[in-house]
């Protein structure tokens, strides 16, 4: 494991200054587009027949949810790289467009669009189970890279789903190099406990040295540190990052920084329909938020509003786009 990070500034808010730069400027995202096929259905599933279901064909992809949710959440210069194949490129780009997002995608001439099977279940937790076949999303390499990406660019977020293949792990290497030569702040969302243990944790930890914000699940916290109480996890986590927000669903947020929590952040009262996406609202809100000058608690504040709003919803983004066919 690479060492602890160092004790963060003050930010006049009592929160840290987690990678410096003025409020404002654009915000790009470098992450995953997928199709989303999103399955609700209600009881236990019948294995070996037929599961009645309402079943909807929506874009998807955590990086892309992060950057519509963030222009949503009022950031007017959002930007997505990310790479799709050549069978749902057109379409991927009109529902970016549509939400407001600059989409900076790689057409992959060999490798199909990357889809997820969301089985939601429609009881009162609306639950959601992935089947995950990432495609094209993780074929971005350094070659999709350019330092140039960074201008204008006050903070950049990283998916998860990045470190989870050797083309996209090199890839976030030359990204962090770009932004510690820029000053540029980076966020991360780790994205899948579920992926994380099958990369390894102490691998994954190195390859996020430079990380400003670590913005993890309850479960990826727990899974990243061995400590199952969420808020110790999360103080332990802002021993090595900067500032560490921990996403709790209907528990609220906590943020931590310098080995310890400092604001415990309530959940938003919601009706669930659908829980995809809604750590990715969070995080678009969030780093909408922070863009605008807010500090880290009012920040995470916006991102569990943001989240409640998203678990209203079918698919992990907020109203804008068109169907497939369209």
């Amino acid at each position: 494991m690479s060492e602890a990070a160092p004790a963060a500034r003050s930010d006049g808010e009592g929160g840290p200054v987690d990678g410096g730069g003025p409020a404002g400027g654009a915000l790009l995202v470098v992450g995953d587009v997928v199709t989303d096929v999103v399955a609700r259905f209600h009881g236990p599933l019948a294995a070996g027949t037929d599961t009645v279901a309402a079943i909807r064909t929506v874009p998807g992809g955590a990086g892309a949810n992060v950057a519509c949710w963030a222009v949503h959440e009022g950031c007017d210069d959002v930007r997505l790289l990310g790479r799709v194949g050549a069978d749902a490129a057109a379409w991927h780009e009109r529902e970016l467009t549509a939400s407001g997002v600059r989409p900076l995608l790689v057409t992959d001439p060999t490798t199909p669009t990357g889809t997820v099977i969301c089985l939601v279940d429609g009881g009162a937790s609306a639950e959601r189970t992935f089947l995950t076949d990432s495609g094209a999303s993780l074929r971005l390499s350094p070659e999709d890279w350019s330092p140039a990406l960074l201008d204008g660019v006050a903070r950049l977020h990283l998916s998860g789903y990045l470190f989870f293949s050797e083309p996209s792990r090199a890839l976030v290497s030359a990204v962090l190099e770009s932004t510690r030569e820029r000053g540029v702040p980076v966020s991360l969302d780790p994205a899948s406990a579920g992926f994380l243990t099958e990369l390894g944790v102490d691998r994954f930890l190195d390859l996020c040295a430079g990380v400003d914000v670590l913005l993890p699940s309850r479960d990826e916290a727990r899974l990243l540190t061995g400590l199952p109480d969420p808020a110790d996890a999360a103080a332990e986590l802002s021993r090595r990052f900067p500032l560490v927000v921990a996403k709790l669903g209907g528990d609220g947020a906590l943020v931590a920084r310098s080995g310890a929590v400092r604001a415990r952040v309530p959940a938003v009262l919601a009706t669930p329909h659908d829980t995809t996406g809604a750590g990715d609202a969070f995080t678009g809100a969030f780093l909408a938020a922070l863009l605008a000058g807010a500090g880290p608690e009012k920040a995470a504040t916006a991102g569990c509003a943001a989240g409640a709003k998203a678990v209203e919803r079918i698919g992990g983004r907020p109203p804008a786009g068109s169907s497939p066919e369209g």
